[in-house]
């Protein structure tokens, strides 16, 4: 589970607290800053790892924030991402030249968001992100996409691969339905709630008896990923 600290530059509370949860639902840790002062102090005192960054802002603006960040010695290395919704190739041209080292462009889904996180930070801190988890002899491997049982590999379609990816690096915590959607899927997908259903029961069966009951049922909410039932 990664503890990397975040922190998210908007000007737009709604948007600070949407983001927050989807990087605290992924194990991130947020801070929160509405303006390029606050921005600045949040950096100084709290040192994150990485800076999610809005381009339109009241007074200093987020392009002339990553700027300054760049310039400065202390800050310079701290990875950034802008968000904003220009999307023409000029804006993204400005905003990269700025200093930022990815773009994403509004709207975008959760899980959008996270792979960018993650392959930012990876290419900032090699090493850095986990790539090899393993719970009860099942390991799944980020880097190669490869999952095994007790060094055997195990065939999973890509949308139980997914689940798998995202159930392994979130234990112990429950998530409803809409929820996986969301992490999953993509919030820019539709897909219906009892399509999760069908997955899980495709999972299941892959992971085979011993190892199935690490995807739990949580009744009235959702499914979990937990090994604190299985036999020893």
């Amino acid at each position: 589970m990664s503890s990397k600290r975040v922190l998210i530059v908007d000007d737009e509370k709604p948007i600070r607290e949407m983001l927050s949860l989807a990087l605290e639902m992924a194990g991130y840790e947020c801070l929160e800053a509405d303006n390029a002062q606050a921005a600045l102090a949040a950096v100084v005192d709290a040192q994150p790892d990485l800076i999610l960054l809005d381009w339109m802002m009241p007074g200093t603006s987020g392009i002339e924030l990553a700027r300054r960040l760049k310039r400065d010695d202390q800050t310079a290395d701290i990875p950034i991402i802008m968000l904003t919704a220009k999307g023409d190739e000029d804006n993204k041209v400005q905003g990269l030249e700025a200093g930022a080292d990815d773009y994403i462009t509004k709207p975008f889904s959760p899980r959008e968001l996270v792979a960018r996180l993650k392959a930012v930070l990876r290419r900032a801190s090699p090493g850095g992100e986990e790539a090899r988890i393993e719970i009860n002899g099942l390991v799944l491997d980020t880097v190669s996409h490869r999952v095994t049982v007790d060094g055997a590999p195990l065939e999973l379609g890509p949308t139980e691969y997914r689940l798998l990816s995202f159930f392994m690096t979130h234990p112990e915590r429950a998530f409803s339905r809409a929820q996986l959607l969301d992490f999953v899927w993509g919030g820019n997908v539709y897909v219906e709630e009892r399509t999760v259903d069908v997955h899980i029961r495709r999972l299941r069966k892959a992971l085979g008896e011993e190892l199935a009951p690490l995807v739990q049922t949580v009744r009235g909410m959702g499914y979990r990923f937990s090994n604190q039932h299985l036999k020893a």
